[in-house]
């Protein structure tokens, strides 16, 4: 599993707990991770497409 596949993978996951709980401070939690991990792969795969 490569770097962009494991992070895509975990936001996945935490977009899929997030709308299995009702608490909404973890909710917002792992969301903000979730947008964390997806802009990770924005600037990664931004650099694999410079070079």
């Amino acid at each position: 599993m490569n770097t962009i596949q494991y992070l895509e993978d975990q936001a996945a996951r935490a977009e899929r707990l997030a709308k299995r709980i009702t608490d909404t401070s973890t909710i917002e939690k792992l969301l903000t991770f979730a947008g964390e991990r997806r802009r990770e792969i924005e600037v990664i795969a931004g650099k694999r497409c410079r070079n």
